[in-house]
């Protein structure tokens, strides 16, 4: 599969329409990507939602791996819907339900004592909600007996303001599925065996959910957790494929004005590339030598997730995706518009995109056969580090080029989000 994308990718990047295309045009089919894409995440979430189900009722390692592996392939379009953040509002003030991270997991269940005990930076870092049937939350006691959607949602996500105190979405549930992952940046534990992820990410036995024959204790709660959660992350995505519908918030904001949607489009491109996925999920872990800031740290899935908002942002540039069931939609392109104002630009445009998209390849070829993306981020590991920079910096110099489209289009100030990582490595360290 991962082929055939790279070879249909390579083509999109390659061709274009040829007819002139308006803001209006480019606009609307950035919002049909966008319902699409959620869409196919959705799909995915409910695929996965049977994964867990059939977990529950019949906890095995056969079970257990399903469930993992339609996790993994829920992230696949989700991360390509990440560009749609940043440029409006409904999706930013929606995507923390989802995708928050990085999450104090102990918050949620059983962590190995390297943990630790507490943290002066968050209150709930060790609370262990699935081992309680209470807990003391600002100052007043909770009754947590009964694990709901009100639980997760209202009462623990983000408890106290604590971004940290991740409750819900994508991450919790991988938390969940692969309990922590104690490997660090160092070789896979000696006996398992599989992919480098399964061979170095987290291993929580599947009888955590077995309440016949429990470990990890509380298995009944752990498996009301994982079953509420997963559902919560539905309800969600459902909510945001509405919002993408037609007369929709999401859609609404961009459409009303095509000039309002341009700058949202390059507002998200822009800040994924750079102070997002450069900056934040890249550069801060290489600097850091620091596993704790893989994105999909649990299974050891970064190097996908990398790739996939790579991809997003080529999609939406070229205004085409390739839908999960393997069709292409495409239409009327910020590439197209570019092209015809001024096509050096566009052809500088699509060559670093397609440079990004090469060197993500290489850092997931090398993530998939030899190496985990935190082994790769490690201190002393001078080729695994070079892989990961070379892909920084080709984020940069696509986001140089955006930067170019942004004046060309006379969109006036549009914000890219930047990072201390890139901008002021200093105060990294303070």
């Amino acid at each position: 599969m991962r082929r055939v994308i790279a070879s249909l990718t390579g083509a999109l990047l390659s061709t274009g329409a040829m007819a002139a295309a308006t803001p209006a045009q480019v606009v609307s089919q950035y919002a049909e990507l966008a319902a699409i894409e959620y869409q196919d995440a959705l799909t995915r979430a409910r695929e996965l939602q049977n994964a867990v189900n059939a977990l529950v009722a019949k906890p095995s390692e056969h079970t257990l791996k399903a469930a993992r592996q339609a996790w993994l392939d829920a992230r696949v379009p989700y991360q390509q819907t990440e560009v749609f953040r940043f440029g409006n509002p409904v999706v930013d003030a929606w995507e923390g339900k989802v995708n928050a991270w990085p999450l104090d997991e102990g918050m949620i269940d059983y962590v190995d004592a390297s943990y630790g005990n507490g943290s002066d930076m968050n209150a709930y870092y060790v609370v262990n909600v699935i081992a309680n049937n209470s807990l003391s939350i600002g100052g007043k006691k909770v009754d947590t007996r009964e694990i709901n959607i009100e639980l997760l949602r209202d009462t623990l996500h983000e408890a106290d303001g604590n971004e940290a105190n991740v409750a819900t979405g994508y991450h919790a549930i991988e938390f969940l599925l692969w309990g922590q992952d104690l490997n660090g940046t160092g070789p896979a534990p000696a006996g398992r065996t599989g992919s480098p992820q399964e061979r170095h990410a987290g291993n929580r036995p599947h009888t955590d959910f077995d309440p016949a024959n429990c470990t990890g204790g509380h298995c009944d709660r752990r498996v009301r957790y994982l079953e509420t959660a997963t559902s919560l992350l539905i309800k969600d995505l459902e909510d945001i494929v509405q919002a993408w519908a037609a007369n929709g918030e999401a859609r609404n904001y961009i459409i009303t004005d095509p000039t309002q949607g341009l700058r949202a489009m390059l507002t998200g491109m822009g800040s994924l590339s750079y102070g997002e996925l450069a900056g934040e999920r890249m550069k801060l872990g290489l600097m850091l030598h620091d596993p704790e800031e893989e994105h999909d740290c649990f299974s050891d899935n970064t190097h996908n997730s990398h790739y996939y908002n790579q991809l997003g942002i080529m999609n939406v540039y070229m205004g085409s995706y390739i839908k999960t069931d393997g069709t292409t939609v495409s239409g009327a392109s910020l590439s197209d518009l570019v092209k015809n104002l001024n096509p050096e630009l566009d052809q500088e445009v699509r060559a670093r995109l397609d440079t990004t998209h090469q060197a993500m390849q290489a850092l997931r070829e090398r993530a998939s056969t030899l190496e985990t993306y935190d082994q790769m981020i490690a201190a002393g590991n001078t080729a695994g580090n070079a892989v990961v920079q070379h892909a920084i910096d080709a984020l940069i110099a696509q986001t140089r080029s955006l930067e170019r489209v942004i004046v060309a289009l006379n969109l006036g100030n549009v914000t890219i989000e930047g990072s201390d990582s890139l901008d002021s490595p200093s105060a990294v360290f303070k």
